[in-house]
């Protein structure tokens, strides 16, 4: 997995569907860190209307593009020139352009001719030659599916393992107190999930500062103590039915890893 210090993203809101957006910024969140996230389109159509909230939660810079012309699509040309700017500083290593948007195929070729690796973000209808003209490129129907189904096998060991213990644990009950009930703590499980589809290697273990890292990528304000525990190894311990973890250690140095169940 590469690991980018300094990615742009570059969002067409006419052609992205608004809720995947947060699941594409944790997705390309796995490849590096994030330092521009723009969003272009006319902010005043009514179809528009709801980015605002998300885009502001998301801290992602809005860029106004009025249609002088009907018919004409002035976003496209402003994401072409913003692109091309930010290229000549010379400062970034990775642009990721999300939109289905064919139109985009000859701005993903210039950039991979500088030089720059270039991610592209649709759906599944975005044309071939878009697609090809990316180092890679990511449908917006696959985004989630690794983490649901993680999701859905853990419910599953979940009931099974209920129904051969006749009592829970201390840990199983502070599952059921604060799980996947609790919003912030859901949230956090969810990015271990992805973490763990991620970065695992052919044991399905990921380490642990590459999960730690990655949360802190996508949720800046992440601190353990939020939700009662001093470090993330004491979180994971206490979900024994959702992760396992193990510690290994050569001289002076360990390393914790865990997978999910």
């Amino acid at each position: 997995m590469n690991d980018f210090q300094k990615m742009v993203v570059l969002i067409d809101a006419d052609n992205t569907q608004l809720s995947k957006l947060e699941s594409v910024l944790h997705e390309v969140s796995t490849y590096g860190r994030i330092v521009v996230k723009k969003a272009y389109g006319n902010w005043k159509k009514r179809a528009l209307a709801q980015w605002e909230d998300k885009i502001k939660r998301l801290a992602i810079k809005a860029e106004q593009q009025f249609d002088y012309v009907a018919g004409k699509n002035t976003t496209d040309i402003a994401i072409v020139i913003d692109a091309m700017d930010l290229l000549n500083t010379e400062m970034y290593d990775a642009f990721v352009i999300v939109s289905s948007d064919s139109d985009f195929t000859p701005l993903a070729v210039r950039l991979k001719e500088s030089g720059i690796y270039v991610i592209g973000v649709g759906e599944k209808k975005t044309p071939e030659a878009f697609c090809s003209a990316c180092d890679n490129f990511i449908y917006l129907e696959y985004l989630d599916q690794a983490v649901t189904e993680k999701k859905e096998e853990s419910s599953k060991n979940k009931k099974n393992a209920g129904k051969n213990s006749k009592k829970a644990s201390d840990s199983d009950q502070l599952t059921l107190k604060i799980g996947y009930a609790d919003p912030d703590i859901s949230e956090i499980h969810t990015l271990l999930h992805i973490a763990c589809d991620k970065f695992q290697d052919d044991d399905d273990f990921t380490p642990l500062t590459a999960a730690g890292n990655y949360i802190k990528r996508v949720k800046p304000e992440f601190n353990t103590k939020t939700y009662g525990f001093s470090k993330l190894s004491d979180l994971i311990k206490a979900f024994p039915e959702l992760y396992e973890m193990k510690r290994y250690s050569a001289g002076n140095t360990s390393t914790i890893v865990y997978r999910c169940r």
